[in-house]
């Protein structure tokens, strides 16, 4: 895929293990939705080697507890604008109004997420 003018939205979350499978599934969920309304590629990493740092690393910046483990997802558009219409229509699909934040597999508080353009890729 040529990248040069694409956009990323690149997000880091807390998982507990014992609701990685729940999260699995609503990860399926959500990719079939964000690439319903045009994202490109939905992609989600769970940790395999990621250890605390001296100043910041993943796990502190997650606040990870001992029971959970670090997922690193980015969904790429074909640049910011199409990624602002694409977030709008999943925002307004009625898939995503229905769901209730308090039963999410992982804690959206300490969730973050930003926007991104593609410096490089080869």
């Amino acid at each position: 895929m040529q990248m040069s003018g694409k956009y990323v939205d690149g997000f880091v979350v807390p998982v507990p293990r014992q609701n990685l499978d729940a999260y699995t599934q609503l990860s399926e969920k959500m990719c079939r939705l964000w690439k319903e309304h045009g994202a490109l590629e939905y992609i989600e990493c769970v940790a395999d080697d990621v250890k605390p740092g001296k100043v910041t690393s993943f796990p502190q910046a997650v606040k990870l507890e001992t029971d959970e483990v670090v997922v690193l997802s980015w969904i790429v558009y074909e640049s910011r604008e199409y990624r602002d219409r694409v977030n709008a229509a999943v925002m307004a699909d009625a898939r995503i109004k229905g769901m209730d934040p308090k039963t999410m597999p992982f804690d959206a508080m300490r969730m973050f997420v930003g926007g991104f353009k593609v410096l490089l890729a080869m």
